[in-house]
């Protein structure tokens, strides 16, 4: 997992040039919503292409994380399946379905059940490199995902090359980097860590739990502001020292989550004793994204070593698959 948090850089490099080699054939139908089927270290690249393309994309964006489609989705759907192994069974349900009602379908993946359907029904489909844990392909969705909305015409090439950029901010803060990652391992270990963000972040957020869950084995929560403002804030009247709160600052906040996010900050601190405040570098909305999940990354591997964990392993998710496949359901 070391080596695979290290190639994030180039992985997104890598990532870009299989994306121009690309192209992708043009909707039958007006594209009137998109959504975007996927889940765990697949579908969070969807959930953080959305927080990113939300103020320029004209129409709805959703995610699905589910068996089944929502009732809207129809020929003027595109439909996006985002699954690294290309076998997840709830995205694949999802695709037979949208197969069904006409949409017009996109797979990404590294091979599988996905790319298979994909082939057999004349889908276009990109093919990413496999074998590694879907939460190390990160990078791979991302780009992939933005070089498809782009590619149809529905978003411009900023966010792309925005993240192609960003490979600079790492490899030029890779220290600092590092050494802030340690700080963060060392204010979770021992303690449920919840991190809190501005809304437009929260596909970043979402992922640093994911990261703890998995990387570290570690349990925790997100929330963002303001939506906290109005009901967890009340639940930290009950707030201790065995929490520890990380708030992830990114200094373009709406000026009124702003001023919410302060006052938040010194309330939950004089609950738990101390907060940790993640402040994230770049010039955009997509490098401080990257900076910030590039941190949790390695704050997860360094969390692992100090809870004496497996890296790697996730037998529970193993075993889980394994009866689910016997299940006639």
């Amino acid at each position: 997992m070391k080596t695979l948090i290290e190639a994030f850089p180039q992985n997104i490099l890598d990532a870009a040039k299989i994306a121009e080699g690309k192209t992708y054939n043009k909707p039958a139908n007006e594209i009137r919503n998109i959504l975007i089927c996927g889940l765990g270290g697949s579908g969070i690249g969807a959930k953080i292409v959305a927080n990113w393309i939300q103020d320029e994309i004209k129409i709805p964006v959703l995610i699905s994380n589910e068996y089944a489609l929502p009732t809207f989705v129809n020929k003027n759907t595109l439909v996006i399946g985002s699954s690294y192994s290309g076998n997840t069974e709830e995205t694949m349900m999802s695709m037979h379905e949208a197969h069904e009602v006409g949409s017009h379908i996109i797979g990404i993946c590294s091979g599988g059940s996905l790319a298979e359907f994909c082939k057999s029904n004349n889908y276009d489909y990109v093919l990413v490199p496999g074998g590694n844990p879907p939460r190390s392909a990160l990078a791979f969705s991302v780009v992939q995902l933005l070089d498809i909305l782009s590619k149809l015409g529905l978003i411009a090439k900023t966010s792309l090359e925005q993240m192609v950029n960003s490979v600079n901010l790492l490899n030029s803060e890779n220290d600092h980097i590092h050494n802030v990652a340690k700080e963060l391992a060392d204010f979770l270990y021992g303690k449920v860590g919840i991190c809190y963000s501005e809304t437009k972040y929260e596909g970043v957020i979402v992922r640093a739990r994911q990261q703890f869950n998995e990387n570290s084995k570690y349990l925790g929560w997100q929330h963002t502001i303001p939506e906290m403002n109005h009901n967890e804030l009340v639940g930290w009247s009950g707030g201790d020292a065995r929490f520890a709160p990380v708030f992830f600052c990114t200094g373009d906040l709406h000026p009124r989550n702003q001023k919410r996010l302060e006052i938040t900050m010194a309330h939950i601190e004089s609950k738990c004793g101390k907060i940790f405040k993640l402040n994230a570098k770049g010039t955009n909305f997509v490098e401080r994204s990257i900076y910030l999940i590039n941190v949790v990354d390695w704050a997860s591997y360094y969390l692992c070593n100090l809870n004496g964990a497996d890296i790697i392993d996730i037998q529970i998710i193993d075993y889980l698959k394994g009866e689910m496949a016997k299940f006639n359901g």
